[in-house]
C-alpha cells in the first residue's frame, strides 16, 4: 500500500506575524490597498513553498484570508448587509462589515465551535438570494499555479457549516437555496482543471436531527451533478462524525477526512459500519490543536487498524493547523520541554515521517516522549477538595444587599471589564524592560504611572467601580501563565484569534502552583489612589486551560482545579488586604463545551466546580464579579447562574442583543451587566444606542440588578475614542436612574 499526505488549515499569519503588521499599517493609512493585497500574496506563496519544502504531496490553497474565512464567503456570495451596500470600495466594504464604521456597526462576532478563533456571524434571512461574486478559490489557485508552477487543493467551507454559522434555523430551505451557488463554484474549478478539492464541514460532527442529515445530503447531490473530473473531498473534525454510516455511504463525493485525535469514536464507527470502497479515507492522525509531538508508534498502530478497512488513505492533519504556531524553531523554551513539542511546520515533517514509514518500511526516529513535572503538595490539595461543600455560605439575596450597602453605589452602577488602551509607549517600555533595557524599579514605576493615569481618568469620566487598567498584561492567560508553577511561555508562538489579534498560549506541561503573588500589588496601588472601589481582576481557571495547551498526561478536570486552587489563594490575599471587589473572569467557559451533548454535563461539573474553588470561600461581604463574551450563551445560562456569582458582565451589543432571549425563559435574578458597546470596533456608540438595549435589557432583568459596561476589556482601543465612549455610558446611567427617579 503506498499512502500520500496532505494538511490543511496551514497558519496565514506568517512566522514574524506579517499579516498582522500589515492589517494594522493598512488601517493606520501607512500602506496603500495595493501594499496590502502585495503582502497578502507573498504569505500566499510563502505558506506554499513551505508545505511544498516539507514533503506533503497534496498542498492546500484558498486558505489564505485578510480577516476571516467565514466573512470571505459571505462576501464571495454576495451576503452583504443592507448598512454597507453603500460602501462602492471591496476592501472598505470587508473590512467596514468586520470592524463597523462610525455610522453602521459591526456584523456579529463569536467563536469559531469549541476554539479561541472568532468569525464574523453571516447575515442572513430568508430573502437573502446568494450568488456568485467572485471564485475567490479559483483566484488563488491560479496564483499559486502561475507563481510556482504548482497544481493545489482548494480547500473551502461547506454550505452547512457555513449556514450553521449563520445561525439560520430552517437548514433544508437555505441548503437548496445556497447549492446552485456551490455548484457553479465547483463547476468553474473542473472546467481550469483543478483535481481536487476540499469542503471543510466541521459542523457534520455535532448531534444532528435525521431530518437535517437528508437535507446535507441533498444538497450535495446538487453541487456535485454534472461533476466528472474533479474529486470532491469533505473534511470533517473537532469531533467523530454523526450519523457515520448514512453520510459516509450516501454523500455523493470522493473521499471524506476524519479527526482521529479529537474524534476517536470515528474509529470505533468504521470499525463496526467498515468504509465504503469508491471512496478515500483522509486520515487526521497528527494533532492541529495540541503542541505535543506526535507518538509515532501508536499513530502507525492506528494507520495499520484502519488499512484493514480501506487502502485508499491520505494521512493529514486532525484539524486546521491554525491552532498552532508556525515552528518551534528559535524558542527559548527549556529544552526539556521544547523536545516534546510540534508546531504547525514539525507536523509537516510528522506526517511526512509516517509517509515515508508506511511506504518505505524505513522506521520513524526514536522517541521519548515521557514527562514528570508533579508537585506532591498540589496532589495533596487536589486530593482534599470536598466537591460538596464548595458554595457561598450565604445566598445571593442577603449578601447582595450587604454589599451594595458597603460599596455604597447607585442604581445602575458603570463600570469596565478591566484593561485599558495599551499604547505604542507602554508596549516599547514592556519590550525594553525584557530585553534588559531598563531595570524592574524603571518599568514598575512606569507601570504604577499608567494605573495613576486610568484611575484619574475614570474618576472624571464618573465611572462608579473602577479597575487598575492590567497595564502589566500582555494577555489575560498569558500573564498568569508567566507567574504560576507548571507552565511555559513562548517568544514567538502567535496563533491567530481574530482579525490582526493574535494571541500565545501558554503550555502547561507540569502540576500548577502559586509562588508569588500574581495581582496584589497593582490592585492595592490603584485602590490606594481612590475612594471609589478598584476590582481585583483574575483569568478564570477554565479560561486559563481553554487558551492554553493542557498536558495530556491528566485529565482536564485536574488542571483545571490545580489552577482554581492557585487562584483561591490570590483571592483570599486580595481579601484580606481590603478589596470589595474581586473579578474572575471566565470568557471561555462555553468555548470549552464539549461538541457532542453526551459529554457536556460532565464538563460543565467540574468547570462549574473549578470556579467555586476560586471564589467559595470569600465572604458574604466580598463581591465575585465574572464575565464572558463572544460565544453562544442563550442555551447555557442556567450552568452560568449555578456558578453563583454576584454579578456578570457578558457581551450583548455586536450579537444586537441576543443574550436577552435566554432571560425570557429563565428568570435571572443575580447582578448583570449586558454589554452596551462592541470594544472591537473603532466607532464610538452613541448614547441612543446604548440607551436601547439597556431599556430592552431591563424589560427582563432587575433595575436593580442591572450593571452598565463594555462588551470586553479595552486594551485595543485608543484613549480618545475608550474616553468618548465611557463618557457616553456614563449618560446613558445618569438618563436611566432619572427615569428611575421620575417614576
Amino acid at each position: 500500500m503506498t499512502v500520500k499526505t496532505t494538511v490543511f488549515g496551514y497558519p496565514k499569519i506568517g512566522p514574524q506575524r506579517q499579516l498582522k503588521k500589515a492589517l494594522e499599517s493598512y488601517w493606520s493609512g501607512k500602506i496603500s490597498q495595493k501594499e496590502l493585497a502585495q503582502e497578502a500574496e507573498k504569505l500566499i506563496i510563502n505558506n506554499a513553498k513551505t508545505i511544498v519544502q516539507h514533503g506533503i504531496d497534496i498542498v492546500p490553497s484558498n486558505e489564505f484570508s485578510l480577516y476571516d474565512f467565514i466573512l470571505d464567503l459571505s462576501i464571495m456570495f454576495n451576503v452583504i448587509p443592507e448598512r454597507f451596500q453603500n460602501i462602492s470600495n471591496p476592501m472598505e466594504r470587508y473590512f467596514a462589515i468586520a470592524r463597523g464604521t462610525a455610522d453602521a456597526p459591526a456584523s456579529e462576532m463569536t467563536k469559531w465551535f469549541n476554539t479561541n478563533y472568532h468569525y464574523i456571524v453571516p447575515e442572513i434571512e430568508k430573502t437573502t438570494g446568494f450568488e456568485l461574486k467572485e471564485n475567490k478559490p479559483l483566484k488563488e489557485y491560479e496564483l499559486l499555479k502561475n507563481s510556482l508552477n504548482l497544481k493545489t487543493k482548494p480547500v473551502l467551507t461547506g454550505p452547512f457549516t457555513y449556514l450553521y454559522c449563520a445561525k439560520v434555523k430552517d437548514y433544508a430551505y437555505f441548503l437548496d437555496r445556497i447549492a446552485s451557488v456551490y455548484m457553479r463554484l465547483l463547476k468553474e474549478l473542473e472546467e481550469s482543471d483543478v483535481e481536487e478539492v476540499q469542503i471543510d464541514e466541521p459542523a457534520m460532527v455535532l448531534d444532528l436531527e435525521n431530518n437535517t442529515v437528508q437535507a446535507i445530503i441533498d444538497c450535495y447531490r446538487k453541487i456535485t451533478a454534472g461533476l466528472s473530473k474533479i474529486k470532491v473531498y469533505i473534511q470533517t473534525y473537532y469531533e467523530s462524525l454523526s450519523h457515520y454510516e448514512k453520510i459516509v455511504y450516501e454523500l455523493p463525493v470522493n473521499g471524506i477526512g476524519f479527526d482521529f485525535v479529537d474524534g476517536r469514536e470515528n474509529l470505533d464507527s468504521i470499525s463496526k459500519f467498515g468504509f465504503p470502497n469508491d471512496k478515500i479515507l483522509i486520515a487526521g492522525v497528527v494533532s492541529g490543536r495540541d503542541p505535543w509531538k506526535t507518538d509515532f508508534t501508536e499513530t502507525l498502530k492506528l494507520i495499520e487498524t484502519l488499512t484493514k478497512f480501506t487502502k485508499n488513505i491520505i494521512l493529514s492533519n486532525s484539524c486546521p493547523l491554525m491552532h498552532l504556531p508556525v515552528t518551534v524553531k528559535n524558542e527559548s523554551i527549556p529544552e526539556e520541554i521544547l523536545r516534546l513539542l510540534s508546531f504547525a511546520n514539525e507536523r509537516l515533517e510528522e506526517l511526512t515521517l509516517l509517509k515515508t514509514a508506511i511506504n518505505e518500511g524505513k522506521e520513524p526516529p526514536e522517541q521519548n516522549l515521557s514527562i514528570k513535572f508533579t508537585n506532591p503538595e498540589v496532589r495533596k490539595k487536589i486530593s482534599q477538595i470536598d466537591e460538596n461543600a464548595l458554595d457561598r455560605k450565604q445566598d445571593f439575596s442577603e449578601r447582595y444587599e450587604k454589599q451594595m450597602e458597603i460599596l455604597r453605589l447607585p442604581l445602575f452602577p458603570t463600570t469596565t471589564i478591566g484593561s485599558f488602551p495599551q499604547t505604542a509607549e507602554l508596549r516599547k517600555v514592556r519590550a525594553d524592560f525584557k530585553a534588559g533595557k531598563i531595570s524592574l524599579e524603571q518599568y514598575e514605576e512606569f507601570i504604577n504611572q499608567e494605573i495613576k493615569k486610568a484611575i484619574e481618568i475614570q474618576e472624571q469620566i464618573g465611572l462608579d467601580v473602577l479597575v487598575h487598567g492590567e497595564f502589566e498584561r500582555t494577555d489575560m492567560v498569558e500573564f498568569f501563565a508567566e507567574r504560576l508553577q507548571g507552565f511555559a511561555v513562548t517568544k514567538n508562538g502567535w496563533v491567530q484569534s481574530y482579525g490582526s489579534r493574535c494571541v500565545r498560549p501558554p503550555i502547561i506541561y507540569g502540576d500548577v502552583w502559586r509562588e508569588n503573588p500574581l495581582i496584589f500589588k497593582e490592585t492595592l496601588y490603584a485602590q490606594s489612589l481612590t475612594e471609589k472601589p478598584v476590582k481585583g481582576i483574575l483569568t478564570g481557571p477554565v479560561t486559563i486551560l481553554q487558551w492554553s495547551y493542557p498536558r495530556k498526561d491528566i485529565s482536564k478536570k485536574e488542571v483545571a482545579y490545580q489552577i482554581a486552587l492557585a487562584l483561591k489563594e490570590e483571592v483570599m490575599e486580595l481579601e484580606r488586604a481590603g478589596i470589595k471587589i474581586i473579578q474572575i473572569d471566565e470568557p471561555a467557559l462555553r468555548e470549552g463545551m464539549p461538541l457532542k451533548k453526551a459529554k457536556v454535563d460532565e464538563y460543565f461539573d467540574w468547570a462549574i466546580k473549578s470556579f467555586k474553588i476560586v471564589t467559595g470561600a470569600v465572604k458574604p461581604e466580598t463581591q465575585i464579579h465574572t464575565h464572558m463574551c463572544y460565544s453562544e450563551f442563550n442555551d447555557i445560562i442556567e450552568k452560568i447562574y449555578a456558578m453563583d456569582a454576584d454579578v456578570i458582565s457578558i457581551e450583548a451589543s455586536r450579537s444586537k442583543g441576543e443574550i436577552l432571549k435566554a432571560f425570557e425563559k429563565f428568570k435571572y435574578d443575580r447582578g448583570i451587566g449586558i454589554g452596551v458597546y462592541d470594544i472591537h470596533s473603532p466607532r464610538v456608540p452613541t448614547v441612543e444606542e446604548m440607551l436601547e438595549i439597556v431599556k430592552r435589557s431591563i424589560k427582563l432583568i432587575d433595575k436593580r440588578l442591572f450593571w452598565i459596561n463594555p462588551d470586553c476589556g479595552l486594551k485595543t482601543r485608543g484613549w480618545q475614542e475608550t474616553i468618548s465612549s465611557l463618557k457616553n455610558m456614563v449618560k446613558v446611567a445618569e438618563i436611566m436612574r432619572k427615569e428611575a427617579k421620575d417614576v
